[in-house]
């Protein structure tokens, strides 16, 4: 299984499709041939059958950064900009 997880700048994740609705899931079948089962209310709207998902994992840590990161580059972005909405 260790060869399906894949890392990309930080981030690790599984990537799977979408195999069919059951109730109140989604089936989920990884690369490795895994069965998860996922809630539809927390997939994104546009997924259906064989789409191609991706399951990330994070921790707090990584979350709180991502945040701060976002929170920065939004504060850069405004103390760039004047009152009429030209670049400084």
């Amino acid at each position: 299984m260790q060869d399906e997880i894949i890392k990309n700048k930080d981030r690790y994740f599984l990537e799977g499709t979408i195999e069919s609705f059951e109730q109140k899931s989604a089936v989920i079948i990884t690369k490795d041939g895994q069965r998860l089962l996922w809630p539809i209310s927390n997939l994104p709207e546009d997924c259906e059958i064989s789409t191609l998902v991706r399951i990330i994992l994070t921790t707090g840590m990584e979350d709180e950064k991502e945040r701060e990161n976002i929170a920065k580059t939004i504060l850069n972005k405004i103390l760039k900009t004047d009152i009429k909405g030209n670049e400084n």
